[in-house]
């Protein structure tokens, strides 16, 4: 699955892991909407949750994250043309909002929907490259795998509010 990330550049660069993930040619990033290329964007707005369902529809065309910081990712900053897919509930690794749920670099979002998809393996290589990045895949392991397993959006939802209704 190509990798295509929308790159605001407004958070530290050298905290960026959409930056590093584009020095080891793990993804390319894209200054504007237009030159960024269609595909399944992971959209925290999003009205669908991602599921296995958008696997085939991600491989074909992309899988498309914004990298912007936190302060900045309202509803209008996702203008991009694709699919919008909501990732569901997980904790972020990263050191800045470690456990923090659904606070995820653009790393930990690519590989939790590398994940969900059915491709694991492309999820540890992109993560591999970061100190904290087994981490996260072990703090999320069991909503990983359930989501992995679910048939469509609403099953990921159905699941997702057990996770909620535990906070």
């Amino acid at each position: 699955m190509d990798l295509h990330v929308r790159y605001e550049g407004d958070d530290d660069p050298d905290k960026c892991t959409a930056r590093k993930l584009a020095r080891f040619d793990l993804a390319e990033l894209y200054r504007s909407d237009r030159a960024t290329p269609y595909g399944v964007v992971l959209n925290p707005h999003a009205e669908r949750a991602l599921s296995p369902a958008d696997a085939e529809r991600a491989a074909e065309n992309a899988l498309v994250a914004l990298d912007c910081s936190w302060e900045s990712a309202g509803e209008k900053t996702f203008s991009l043309p694709g699919d919008h897919r909501a990732l569901p509930y997980l904790v972020a690794a990263n050191p800045v909002n470690f456990g923090r749920p659904m606070r995820l670099t653009t790393v930990e979002a690519f590989a939790a929907a590398l994940v969900i998809l059915g491709d694991r393996d492309h999820a540890e290589r992109i993560l591999a490259k970061f100190t904290w990045g087994e981490t996260f895949l072990e703090l999320n392991a069991e909503p990983l795998r359930r989501y992995a397993n679910c048939e469509d959006s609403a099953d990921v939802v159905a699941i997702q509010q057990e996770y909620l209704d535990r906070e």
